[in-house]
């Protein structure tokens, strides 16, 4: 918690000094409290665009006490407050100072007012389009090419339109910091877009193997090529992975690791569910993979104070839960643990045999829900709840943990049934994977 709190305040820190020092040092002649206000909040939004390149360079020291499935949602959001904080700024001097703004033809406009105009369609259009990516069924490869193609224009410009109006740089330390600061963004989308993407071009896997396991699911393993791999992960952790394409496109994709650590294949569980995964199965062996990780926060080693486990998983969520039983099997951490899984029928639930197995040789208890069950089944039926809980839980499970993965819906049901249970809300684990 203290690590996390020393990074929002950095955060905070690098959002709100520049425009501070610009103010309240050798301020210029103030034009009035709106006005200084709307050249804070342009100031102030700049930044925020700036540093959305520092949230996406997968900084693992940044992301270690949040998770970076956080800081992609906190992205998000953020995104979205700097655009309004934009627009209040267009908006107030519009109101108060129409002659600042001066004319809106980009033939008659000084240039580096065309730039903030363009700078401002460009991030309206990035937040706008990420909102409403699903609905308009664009596919992902291609929205995420544009998406950085253009924040990269949109923050380029916007830094062009602040040094050419030049409000509050009237000292030269004042442009000398305000430069330092540019280059640092602009170091963060070469890190983002070219420098990460050549480091995990250096280390190739292939496809060693790919087969069905159960409805639309699918196991694939993963081979490194001319280098060890990667044995060295926090079961539950997640990594991107690039098929077939240098990862420099960008046409990447979240999947967590299903394997325990210390294997030298890596396995990865995926249901076909959009314009990619429908055609993991057409992947010919061999197709070398980039593989970009491991990431996340969603892992047993975060608390190994914890005296027993409640998984609970639906689909492909089962993945990253089968890495923590895996490693728990491997390492003969013999803690309690119960496993709830929820399918709609037996043929679509992947990994039945393996979970057998595993709970034989951990204090493992299995619980398959099945929400369309066939009509000798004996187990439980529906969607997870309370009195399914409290059925298979101990009475006294004082210092256990909750590990969630799976559909929003069934999240959201499961951790209200867990906070009535008692869990408080600090060993109520669940995996954002809404990264797009």
């Amino acid at each position: 918690m203290i690590r996390a709190a020393l990074w929002l305040a950095l955060y905070l820190g690098l959002v709100l000094l520049p425009p501070a020092l610009l103010v309240l040092l050798e301020p210029p002649r103030s034009g009035g409290f709106a006005w200084d206000f709307a050249m804070i909040l342009g100031y102030s939004a700049l930044a925020m665009f700036g540093l959305q390149f520092v949230l996406t360079a997968r900084f693992k020291r940044a992301t270690a006490p949040f998770g970076i499935d956080l800081i992609y949602a906190l992205h998000r959001w953020l995104a979205i407050a700097a655009l309004l904080f934009v627009m209040v700024h267009v908006i107030l001097l519009a109101w108060r100072y129409p002659a600042a703004l001066g004319s809106a033809d980009p033939l008659r406009a000084p240039w580096h007012m065309s730039a903030g105009r363009l700078a401002l369609i460009l991030f309206a259009f990035i937040v706008l389009s990420s909102l409403l990516r699903k609905r308009l069924r664009w596919a992902y490869e291609s929205w995420r090419f544009w998406h950085g193609l253009a924040a990269t224009a949109a923050l380029l410009l916007a830094i062009v339109h602040a040094e050419g109006a030049g409000h509050f740089l009237n000292a030269a330390w004042k442009q000398w910091a305000w430069g330092a600061l540019a280059a640092f963004w602009i170091f963060a989308i070469i890190h983002v877009r070219l420098l990460r993407p050549w480091w995990v071009a250096r280390r190739p896997w292939r496809i060693a193997s790919r087969e069905r396991l159960a409805g639309r699911m699918w196991r694939l393993r993963l081979r490194p090529v001319g280098h060890e791999g990667l044995r060295r992960f926090e079961p539950g952790q997640f990594a991107w992975l690039s098929f077939g394409q240098h990862p420099i496109r960008l046409a990447e994709h979240p999947f967590s690791i299903a394997s325990a650590p210390g294997s030298e294949e890596l396995e990865f569980a995926i249901k076909e569910l959009g314009d990619f995964t429908s055609t993991i199965g057409e992947l010919s062996p061999d197709t070398h993979v980039y593989v970009d990780g491991p990431y996340g926060a969603f892992s047993l080693d975060r608390e190994p104070q914890a005296r027993g486990f409640v998984f609970i998983a639906g689909g492909a969520g089962i993945a990253p839960i089968l890495s923590m039983i895996r490693a728990m099997a491997a390492r003969g951490d013999l803690r309690p643990a119960v496993l709830f899984y929820g399918n709609r029928n037996l043929q679509r639930t992947a990994y039945r045999a393996e979970l057998a197995a595993l709970a034989e040789q951990c204090r493992l208890k299995v619980v398959l829900l099945l929400h369309e069950p066939e009509t000798d089944w004996e187990g439980e039926r529906g969607y997870i709840s309370e009195g399914i809980l409290r059925r298979h839980l101990p009475e006294k499970h004082d210092g256990w943990h909750a590990f969630l993965c799976g559909p929003k819906p069934m999240l959201a049901l499961a951790e209200k049934s867990l906070r009535r249970l008692g869990f408080p809300l600090a060993a109520i684990h669940s995996e954002i994977f809404d990264l797009a």
